[in-house]
């Protein structure tokens, strides 16, 4: 068709290189991090006044340096990091299991394909040719699932990891101002978001080019064993994502409806015996089930479009550049997201509170628009002039600046659900702010008005996705779509840097309260915790757009891969499959939900307990028994966390096994169409309760002033609006996004399965 500027061997060094680069500079971030010194010794002098290990400290200036502070933190991080890992290896524990059993299934389902024959077989798409036997695909497709499975677990870990190490540090560099604290926590939020992106893309690479060593040219084979390192990101990330997320919010609602409601505490406040299991779950939720979560994704819609890619000219010609295509991008992906981190870190200098939120919003603007030069470039060397893409059952004819467009627009497309989710979430901006003013008739107009704004804000979003549907799929058939997926994931590393600047803050905050620190400092956490709370927001929107993307490039490859030339919606089997997708994402919320509220009733009468028979405990004379609550939100998540995995895991086999790969089709569609939209409804209208609140505690402005302060009937009727938002933003909503893909994904990899032994009703009748 054409040959590519960039040859086989550069495009072999280059992935490799930018995916080390990634590495280096997340290690470079953690040693920039690891200066600042938790514990009585003196912090290094180096004369470094840019990353201020040498300044005096509010405390000095106040007559208050008290060395006591700072062994109080020390201890209480080695609380939260201690009760994170115990849970994250209990959890993992259990999910070991469940990987082993999924991996037999894979390769006893698949091997069963041909009768489990070693024979080679003709090609599914150009019967001239012989293609390596279903048994092989059936073992490289349970050896990428658990490559992919591991690789979400490690890097769910080591997000954890650096959060748990950074929390304290950051409440410490607070005490020099608002700044050094912002540059600790966004740098520790890089850490997590290079490591990701970078080993997600070595990971991925390597495996390509070990199963390469086997398949040789028969690249249709090569490709579809690949699709199970997403099955396997994906699995793990909604164990992670379901677990995480209720743990998180058992701790957090009981934390809040004792505390906050019942006994007018602080939040935070150390005489809480919740507060230990609230800040662990900000770790174990919010940043390893998000790093899963976003990992599952990116390795999902790179599987989609090298399968679509394998039977198109690129895999018949053996074109291997223009076939990794998808992997450049993220490569290039990784040196932008690198160059961007610097302008928060290195190039400006955050000096107060106002400065927060631009400095994140300008991150997302620059990695867009320096990405957008990166794919053109990309485009350019590693592209022929022109080729042609499979698109149900004929090759359409592309050219590579249409490629282009495909990628930018989804890239584009994400930069604006962005924006919209902040616009809907932050307390800068009107809808928030009316929210917050609706609490002055007490909770339920304040629950009103928080839904209303939530189903609206799923409406430019929605157009956003629709249209680049539209845009990539006429330019480049199912194909497009997995691209525009991957430019919206593109910026994955600053997208997760910025989304784990937030539970570092509000960590920070916790500790700063904990340890007694003085107004001062914990007005200076509160502030960057508001704006974390906004790009947290922001992060979920992005996930669940990409999700939207990815689902429908795995829906594409799926037709294609079962042999179906259309899904007619009008046949009674597809309908029906429409029918219960659509209704999937409401059982699925509705077993999150109820988990979160019967683990948050528990904690609850935990808390209680503990205020009417631990004598001294209100007073502050006696310690709570942090370690009760930590246990019962462990034991609650786990338990818990099982149902919801069954229903996503288990729907496409009973579906595709009994119904067949029609009614699946069904499903597949309806499920992405409802969960999309909960989704985003459910995690901006938690997102918007929870600032409505912060608003009023803020009391920055003067009409905020009028509703507050802390304790005031308004502020009351915001904390339970916060609370009822909790399980949506933190636990149904962000879990949605995998529900979406994940089923979609499994069709995927058991499609060869369904399409000969599906559909065993209707065989019957």
């Amino acid at each position: 068709m054409g040959v590519t500027i960039l040859t086989d061997l550069g495009m072999e060094i280059l992935i490799p290189i930018c995916a080390v680069v990634g590495i280096a500079f997340s290690l470079f971030q953690w040693y920039l991090v690891s200066k600042v010194t938790v514990g009585t010794d003196k912090p290094h002098s180096s004369g470094d006044d840019k990353n201020g290990y040498a300044e005096s400290l509010i405390e000095e200036e106040e007559g208050i340096n008290d060395h006591n502070v700072v062994q109080k933190c020390a201890e209480i991080q080695n609380a939260i990091s201690e009760g994170a890992t115990s849970f994250l290896f209990t959890m993992y524990q259990y999910v070991g299991v469940f990987m082993v059993a999924f991996a037999i299934l894979i390769l006893v389902f698949l091997g069963s394909v041909k009768g489990f024959s070693t024979k080679d077989q003709p090609c599914t798409y150009d019967s001239t040719k012989t293609c390596k036997p279903a048994l092989a695909t059936a073992v490289f497709s349970t050896v990428s699932f658990l490559l992919g499975a591991v690789t979400s677990v490690v890097s769910g870990f080591l997000g954890m990891k650096i959060a748990t190490y950074a929390n304290a540090r950051t409440t410490l560099e607070a005490r020099k101002g608002v700044g050094k604290a912002f540059i600790v926590a966004f740098r520790s939020g890089a850490v997590m978001g290079f490591l990701l992106a970078a080993n997600g893309l070595l990971v991925l690479f390597i495996t390509i080019l070990l199963f390469k060593m086997y398949y040789g040219d028969d690249w249709e084979g090569l490709f579809e064993a690949i699709t199970g390192y997403g099955l396997g990101g994906s699995s793990m990330a909604l164990f992670g994502r379901v677990g995480g997320g209720i743990y998180t919010k058992a701790a957090d609602v009981g934390a809040d409806l004792v505390g906050k409601v019942e006994r007018n505490i602080p939040e935070d406040d150390p005489r809480n015996p919740a507060v230990i299991a609230d800040n662990v779950g900000d770790n174990v939720g919010d940043i390893a089930g998000m790093g899963s979560d976003l990992f599952g994704s990116y390795a999902e819609s790179s599987c989609a479009a090298l399968v679509v890619a394998s039977i198109s000219s690129f895999g018949v010609n053996h074109e291997f550049t223009a076939m990794l295509y998808p992997l450049l991008i993220s490569s290039v992906g990784i040196l932008v997201c690198l160059l961007t981190t610097l302008f928060a870190t290195d190039f400006f200098e955050v000096k107060a509170v106002k400065e927060i939120e631009p400095a994140l919003k300008k991150q997302l603007i620059i990695s867009t628009a320096l990405m957008t030069i990166g794919i053109a470039f990309v485009s350019w060397i590693a592209l022929p002039s022109t080729f042609t893409i499979f698109n149900f059952g004929v090759q359409k004819e592309v050219k590579n600046w249409q490629l282009f467009l495909c990628v930018g627009v989804g890239l584009w497309a994400g930069l604006i659900i962005g924006f919209v989710t902040e616009y809907y979430t932050s307390n800068a901006y009107s809808p928030v702010q009316d929210v917050a003013d609706s609490c002055r008739t007490g909770a339920a107009t304040n629950v009103i008005f928080g839904l209303a704004l939530g189903y609206k804000s799923v409406i430019i979003p929605i157009f956003a996705i629709a249209i680049s549907i539209f845009v990539s799929f006429s330019f480049a058939a199912m194909y497009g779509i997995a691209v525009a997926a991957l430019g919206m994931l593109s910026t994955i590393a600053t997208g997760l840097a910025i989304d784990a600047y937030g539970p570092i803050s509000d960590n920070a905050g916790g500790i700063a309260e904990m340890a007694g620190m003085s107004h001062r400092i914990r007005e200076r956490t509160d502030a960057l915790d508001a704006a974390g709370n906004t790009t947290a927001a922001i992060g979920k929107g992005f996930a669940i757009g990409s999700a939207a993307l990815v689902s429908l490039a795995l829906f594409g490859a799926f037709v294609s891969r079962a042999a179906i030339s259309t899904v007619n919606v009008l046949t009674p089997k597809v309908f029906i499959g429409l029918l219960v997708g659509a209704m999937l994402p409401y059982w699925f919320s509705a077993m999150t939900m109820k988990s979160v509220g019967s683990a948050a009733l528990k904690m609850v009468e935990e808390v209680r307990r503990q205020f009417n028979t631990i004598p001294g405990l209100m007073e502050g004379t006696a310690k709570p028994d942090y370690a009760t609550c930590v246990k019962i939100s462990t034991d609650a998540s786990i338990k818990e966390m099982i149902p919801p995995g069954a229903l996503v895991m288990l729907t496409p086999l009973i579906v595709g096994i009994l119904f067949g790969v029609e009614t699946l089709s069904g499903v597949l569609a309806g499920s992405l169409v409802s969960g999309v939209q909960i989704a985003i409804s459910a995690s901006n209208t938690g997102g918007a309760w929870d600032n409505a609140k912060k608003y009023i505690e803020a009391g920055a402005s003067e009409h905020a002033r009028t509703l507050g302060p802390k304790g005031s009937d308004a502020h009351k009727a915001a904390v339970i609006g916060d609370t009822v938002g909790d399980p949506l933003k933190d636990t149904s909503g962000p879990s949605l996004n995998i529900l979406i893909k994940l089923m979609a994904v499994e069709s995927l990899v058991f499609a060869p399965f369904f399409a000969t032994h599906g559909g065993l009703l209707f065989k019957l009748f």
